[in-house]
């Protein structure tokens, strides 16, 4: 195997099921922390806060993703219209 090229393979819908899962885990975190308000920390908002850009961050990057896959898609299209 030596030279051999190795590729991990990942579809959309295990990515999207992944991303929906880690946004339902934050949004728990979320509601956890507004139920005892009271008992909120600084910290706990602090962690809070960087998770919810983590998702955001990872979300942006899936519609990234997405839409460079849309735009090769498109350009192989047009190739094959023009030949």
């Amino acid at each position: 195997m030596a030279g051999e090229t190795q590729w991990a393979t990942i579809s959309f819908s295990t990515l999207i099921k992944q991303y929906m899962h880690l946004q339902s885990q934050v949004i728990s975190q979320v509601r956890a922390v507004a139920s005892r308000i009271s008992a909120a920390t600084p910290g706990k908002f602090l962690l809070l806060q960087f998770s919810m850009s983590q998702v955001t961050q990872i979300g942006e990057s899936i519609s990234n993703l997405i839409s460079q896959v849309q735009s090769v898609i498109n350009n192989m299209v047009r190739n094959q219209k023009s030949s």
